[in-house]
């Protein structure tokens, strides 16, 4: 059984995987937040959980004999009568457990010191955090606690208790900031972070465990922006600019949650990204099979389970099991004639059937219309088969005898073959020889069957290798060819992704790229429409133009109106803020010329509209700069509240004098 530990570190990372390319785009955040912490809970619960024999997959283990004390004593003696001729070798195989046994031993030490030292890291967070909780002066609001912090510190919250610096923001963004963490107190998040600093605790060394609990923490972000969004008195464009305001560096604690200013970009992209439809939830439904299908490949069976725990009485070794990669060795076979190809349905007992195609040229004579005997021969084994066909139609018993000679030779390459794990699985993808050959030729020395199935299967061959290879891809390795190869990144690709001017691209960068439809046309677009030099670090900023559908015309509208050198971060606030160059060009009829992008981004999110500017001008304030409406706006100095402001006497001829009216007014 594969150790308790690194089980659960790899059921989180499946897990995680799992999420990654399936549900993180999904917009059913209230289902994804029961995902991820589901899968937390059961990744440390099902490494445990015992499952019936019938539906395990592992090969059972013989229950060793535990011999009487007599006999014990007997083999001793004959042991020290015949052991003397062989005591160096007999010394050597000691000294080479010992060794083994002394490096998993300091393993073993050195990830309990990782356990320890992160606990206390835990602990020594939520000191902290209830020590700044409950000795600073607190403004108690119904349930919820506000603390007021100091310095350039972004709003956070933990249990029921806001941190947050008031002075830092206008009245409007402060609300906000304060419904935003209120969320997060009535939704309980704080349970959630904190279940993934315990799970961190346990699972430090995984990488895994780390993107997991980032996964987490951003669905809540994503989770609480859109019951943020469901507020009535909440507007999309002023909360997202709230955001833009509100970015500064993070509360140093991970235990709280909080505006992370680098997932801004991703929270704004998911607020205006379009709903996830129903029918996409059939994903979700995968994820149980995937856990079930752990479970019977590496839990132990009930059975065995009890008989190991026993242990009460000796029992005769068992026959050599005929299950080989989850598929019997013997059993019934159909098939069906297409062509030249020949579909073939095998099925057993125990385990659910399993279909491969092969060449009708593999086989010898058919037999047609009466009961005979045919085989199919590879470099791992013989297939025999027993049966009829009848038209294109066939049906009967096979039985699969593995070649044990095929073994050596893939140990001379150095793949080691399991006889009862893998020679199934090599047959069926005709896994040759000259295949590892290959691989080795072409600089890949170190191959397990791991590797070898997925880039068979994928048929990785030669010719594609060596067209990867003379794109000058650099640090690409063999684990990059399965991606590659299934996502059909080739030379054409790599060489148009370079010549729209990513010289220096990586496996990484392309699988990236791919994995968004972004090809060397819209690279080369975005390049040219944002005068970007040929650097390789505007990948993010490329699939998030890419996201949004930033293209070049919509670039090339601002440019018209003088907007020559907006950043990649502004046109990406502006898009998602619906800004146009109709919206500018209103605001210039009006006088206003060369409005900054970030005055434009607070005119749209305080949802300042030509038509205001043009009540607050019909009130005499002709010479009004932006910077005035901004004030005016946000303290909700509108032009009814100066015009009662005015019948009851308060004639001025400045607007500031009306905004700090309205400042009395809050007071």
């Amino acid at each position: 059984m594969i150790p308790y530990i690194l089980y659960t570190a790899l059921i989180i990372s499946v897990c995680f995987i799992f999420y990654k390319l399936l549900l993180q785009q999904e917009t059913f955040f209230h289902l994804n937040r029961f995902v991820l912490l589901s899968c937390m809970v059961l990744a440390f619960i099902l490494p445990v959980l015992p499952i019936p024999q019938q539906f395990s997959l592992r090969k059972e283990a013989a229950v060793t004999h535990t011999p009487s004390v007599k006999n014990s004593v007997q083999k001793n003696e004959t042991v020290q009568l015949t052991a003397s001729p062989a005591k160096e070798t007999i010394a050597e195989q000691t000294s080479q457990h010992f060794n083994l046994d002394l490096a998993v031993q300091w393993l073993v030490y050195l990830y309990w010191f990782g356990v320890i030292i992160f606990a206390l890291n835990f602990l020594m967070q939520a000191v902290i955090l209830l020590y700044r909780g409950y000795t600073t002066s607190v403004i108690q609001d119904g349930k919820f606690r506000i603390v007021e912090i100091t310095g350039d510190k972004a709003p956070c919250s933990f249990a029921n208790t806001i941190f947050i610096n008031p002075e830092k923001y206008e009245w409007e963004t402060y609300n906000q900031i304060l419904l935003h963490e209120k969320i997060h107190i009535e939704q309980k998040h704080t349970i959630d972070l904190l279940l993934a600093e315990i799970v961190l605790v346990f699972q430090w060394f995984n990488p895994f465990a780390w993107q997991w609990r980032k996964a987490l923490e951003i669905n809540l972000e994503f989770l609480t922006d859109d019951k943020m969004l469901q507020q009535d008195t909440v507007e999309r464009e002023s909360y997202q600019f709230s955001l833009l305001k509100v970015a500064a560096p993070q509360f140093p604690l991970s235990l709280t949650t909080n505006y992370n200013q680098s997932l801004l970009k991703k929270r704004i992209i998911m607020m205006n990204s379009k709903k996830s439809n129903v029918h996409t939830a059939w994903k979700y439904f995968f994820l149980l099979p995937v856990l079930v299908l752990f479970a019977c490949l590496f839990n132990q069976p009930t059975a065995q389970a009890q008989a190991l725990s026993l242990n009460e009485k000796t029992t005769e070794p068992k026959e050599q099991s005929n299950i080989q990669n989850g598929m019997d060795t013997e059993g019934d076979w159909f098939a069906t004639i297409e062509g030249n190809t020949v579909s073939i349905q095998f099925k057993s007992g125990k385990n659910s059937n399993s279909s491969s195609n092969f060449q009708l040229s593999e086989f010898s004579t058919l037999p047609r219309d009466k009961q005979g005997e045919f085989s199919l021969t590879r470099e791992a084994g013989t297939m025999n088969f027993i049966g009829k066909f009848e038209g294109n139609k066939g049906m009967g018993t096979y039985k699969f005898t593995a070649n044990k000679n095929f073994t050596k030779e893939m140990a001379k390459e150095g793949v080691t073959i399991a006889e009862d794990d893998d020679f199934m699985a090599f047959f069926m993808i005709n896994i040759k020889n000259s295949y590892v050959k290959m691989l080795k030729k072409n600089g890949y020395k170190d191959i397990d069957k791991d590797q070898l199935i997925p880039l068979a299967a994928l048929n990785v061959d030669d010719a594609y290798i060596a067209s990867i290879k003379q794109s000058g891809i650099e640090n690409f390795d063999l684990e990059d060819l399965v991606p590659f190869k299934s996502m059909n990144i080739d030379k054409a690709f790599i060489d148009e992704i370079r010549q729209a001017g990513y010289k220096n691209v990586t496996a990484d960068n392309l699988i990236a790229l791919k994995s968004q439809n972004i090809d060397g046309k819209y690279i080369t677009d975005f390049r040219n429409a944002t005068n970007g030099s040929n650097d390789d670090k505007t990948e993010e900023d490329i699939i998030a133009f890419k996201s949004l559908n930033i293209d070049k015309e919509f670039i090339d509208s601002f440019k018209a109106l003088g907007y020559n050198n907006l950043s990649n971060s502004d046109l990406t606030a502006m898009k998602s803020l619906n800004i146009t160059p109709k919206f500018v060009s209103e605001f210039e009829k009006l006088g206003y010329k060369n409005i900054k992008a970030g005055d434009l981004l607070a005119l749209k999110s305080l949802n300042i509209t030509p038509e205001l500017i043009k009540q607050y001008k019909d009130l005499g304030f002709n010479n009004l700069e932006l910077d005035d409406v901004f004030g005016a706006k946000s303290i909700g100095a509108s032009p009814a509240f100066i015009k009662s402001m005015r019948e009851k006497g308060h004639n001025f001829n400045s607007i500031d004098k009306y905004v700090e009216l309205k400042a009395l007014a809050h007071n």
